[in-house]
């Protein structure tokens, strides 16, 4: 018989044009399709919980994909043939044999997502944290999240989409939190977000956080609906897909305990 199975990825967005396939550009999609084919001989959609941008990083982006009965692979050894040593930067970090009603996006309960912001440049963190150019009071940053926790319309703070008819998501947390003297994290909960949503809010609230745009601000831009009350777009680099969460969880093992902060991935934090 077929086997539905969830796959746990992870991978560095900056040399790909996002995770859905596309006519012009290499995606993370195309990735783990190639791999897959090359593991059944036969070409399978992989199909992610959430479309990670341009330059977006995954760390928990969870995926599903049903494998045909020809291919008899055991479970335990599907990570290593999904593995291509040509392709360095993406990776399978396990496989979950899951029922057949299990979908990566529409069984999801929750998404994690981070963003890491850097006062000062190495070349081990630009990749995966943006370093503003100007002045901020990172205290500031705080009030300026408390504002997005709740049920609301996130249309000011989105990218336009065609395919997008509900703005609505409920966010559960939004925290700012000081990693090192010169890395803040800022770390969201919700149960799903809008196109460009993560990188619009970091962008709103380092406009506050720079003295040009107050918490009150935000709050009357969020229930205005209106992008042009919107700020600038943070970087992309520095945003990580955290975790995505379903109930019965097939990879809550993989995030058990106190979970490290984005920047362990920058070795420079770590010397």
């Amino acid at each position: 018989m077929p086997r539905r199975l969830a796959l746990l990825i992870e991978y560095d967005g900056t040399n790909y044009s996002g995770w859905q396939r596309q006519p012009n550009g290499r995606t993370i999609q195309e990735v783990f399709e190639a791999a897959v084919k090359q593991m059944t001989g036969e070409h399978c959609d992989v199909v992610a919980s959430g479309r990670t941008d341009k330059g977006v990083h995954g760390f928990g982006q969870v995926a599903h994909v049903v494998i045909p009965d020809s291919c008899t692979i055991p479970l335990e050894k599907m990570v290593k043939a999904l593995h291509s040593p040509f392709v360095p930067d993406v990776q399978v970090r396990a496989v979950s044999l899951v029922p057949d009603n299990f979908h990566a996006r529409f069984s999801a309960i929750c998404r994690e997502y981070r963003y890491t912001i850097a006062r000062t440049h190495s070349v081990f963190r630009h990749r995966y944290a943006w370093r503003p150019r100007f002045r901020f009071n990172p205290e500031l940053l705080q009030a300026a999240a408390d504002v997005m926790v709740g049920i609301h319309d996130f249309t000011t703070f989105s990218k336009l989409n065609l395919d997008t008819d509900l703005y609505m998501c409920a966010v559960e947390s939004a925290v700012w939190r000081k990693v090192s003297d010169d890395i803040w994290e800022f770390r969201i909960r919700a149960n799903r977000y809008v196109y460009g949503m993560v990188r619009s809010l970091v962008g709103s609230m380092m406009d506050v956080a720079a003295g040009n745009r107050s918490a009150e601000d935000l709050r009357t831009a969020l229930v205005a609906r209106d992008r042009l009350l919107n700020s600038t777009l943070a970087p992309a680099c520095g945003l990580v897909l955290w975790r995505v969460e379903y109930v019965n969880d097939p990879f809550a093992a993989y995030f058990g305990g106190e979970e490290p902060t984005s920047v362990h991935l920058f070795p420079s934090h770590q010397q």
